[in-house]
């Protein structure tokens, strides 16, 4: 491993430093003001590697968010990097559902290999999280031929229209209602044996149920055990479809290579993005080769597409990430790794006032405060000390540890230290 992968935070400068503030105050002048927070003000990244990450500064951090935890390989991991740039030398853009590159055949072969309980599989790529949800929703319409989906309260599944209906937080819906369909009904996280009431009361028929393993920006929020079972169990009962939104949690996040994957439960549709390329804007929506194939013949006019599908540089970043992480295990070491922070962090932070709750799977960990306050100030404080990190939650009183997993044990447990420090 890298040494730069394993160093500890060294901050040079006040943070946010000279450079950082310049750069919010161009920021300020040129960018939609509802897109980046400047206060309180932010660090300006410069370069990343491994867990580290670097600012305009010259300041090193400790990345604990995984950059949203998208850096499973960790940042700029050298084999990521290489195949990046091979394929970008070669072909950066290609004709994705015209003339496709042979990359994307490689990416979607390895994908649908790894499909939960290994039955046949096809998918559909896009770049973003909301792009797998938006072409999981319009696969389950043609599947069912009913539009009402059960979501979740707490849930995020991407804030494009579509997917926006879907996703429960009131302050990312309400300014867009009236372009709404207003088709989702939304259950208590981790609720099953309500659904059927819920089905019953509902304006429009329903063809599936979206849910999240675990709920990453709604809180790091883990369901009682069995829960997952118990959905697929009444989708079958109803002949509903089961999503699957794996976007946070997948490719080992949480100690297996598909958190759906802890309780032995196949989806009918599968959501990925984030740690799928370890940095690039990728995502996928895989599912059961009979329900995919609810969606026509092409005849030369896709009825779902882009003009970045299957995009060369990213299938390769993603092909490159995915063996990494088995090669490195990874997987088994995000179960592992994942095991001893909970641990360190119950043992510092037992009988603390300000932590209510500390849970997760795998590397993807939430220690819930007592406060929203509490909270943002553990974050800033650590951020002082050099560790990254960012709040969750409806009401941001979660701190998500999300790192990458190639992450160092003693590395993780210097920074988990010094964010324990913060909630003294």
């Amino acid at each position: 491993m890298p040494a730069s992968e394993s160093q500890l935070p060294d901050l040079q400068t006040p943070i946010p430093g000279p450079r950082s503030r310049e750069l919010g105050a161009r920021l300020a002048q040129v960018e939609s003001r509802n897109v980046t927070c400047l206060s309180p003000a932010p660090i300006f990244w410069e370069r990343a590697s491994g867990a580290n990450v670097w600012d305009v500064d010259g300041n090193r951090y400790v990345d604990l968010s995984g950059a949203f935890g998208v850096a499973n390989a960790g940042h700029a991991h050298p084999d990521v990097v290489s195949a990046l740039s091979e394929q970008a030398a070669r072909l950066l853009h290609g004709m994705g559902d015209v003339h496709p590159s042979a990359v994307k055949v490689a990416l979607l072969e390895a994908l649908v290999a790894r499909y939960p309980g290994g039955a046949p599989a096809r998918a559909v790529l896009g770049s973003s999280g909301a792009d797998a949800v938006e072409a999981a929703v319009k696969t389950a319409l043609l599947r069912t031929g009913y539009p009402g989906i059960i979501a979740f309260e707490g849930a995020y599944h991407g804030l494009a229209l579509g997917a926006l209906d879907l996703t429960w937080r009131s302050d990312f819906r309400e300014p867009f209602r009236a372009r709404l369909p207003h088709s989702t009904l939304f259950a208590p996280y981790g609720e099953v044996d309500g659904l059927r009431r819920l089905a019953r009361e509902a304006g429009d028929p329903i063809g599936a149920v979206l849910f999240e393993p675990i709920q990453g920006r709604g809180g790091e929020r883990v369901p009682p055990a069995g829960t997952l079972r118990g959905l697929r169990e009444l989708c079958d009962e109803q002949g509903w479809l089961l999503i699957a939104d794996e976007v946070y949690t997948g490719f080992g996040r949480t100690g297996r290579w598909f958190a759906c994957e802890h309780e032995a439960v196949v989806p009918d549709l599968l959501c990925v993005g984030k740690g799928l390329s370890s940095g690039m804007p990728i995502s996928a929506c895989l599912g059961r080769e009979e329900v995919m194939d609810a969606w026509p013949l092409s005849t030369g006019e896709a009825l779902h597409t882009q003009t970045f599908l299957g995009h060369p540089a990213s299938c390769a970043a993603a092909l490159a990430s995915m063996r990494v992480i088995e090669k490195e295990r990874l997987v088994e070491g995000a179960a592992e790794k994942g095991a001893a922070a909970m641990a360190l962090l119950r043992k510092r932070l037992a009988n603390r006032p300000a932590v209510r709750e500390i849970r997760g799977r795998g590397l993807m960990i939430g220690i819930e405060c007592d406060t929203t306050d509490r909270a943002r100030e553990a974050c800033e404080a650590s951020l002082q000390r050099g560790v990254i990190l960012l709040p969750s939650g409806e009401e941001g009183r979660v701190l998500s540890i999300t790192p990458p997993l190639s992450v160092a044990d003693e590395l993780l447990e210097h920074a988990l230290g010094l964010v324990a420090d913060c909630l003294s």
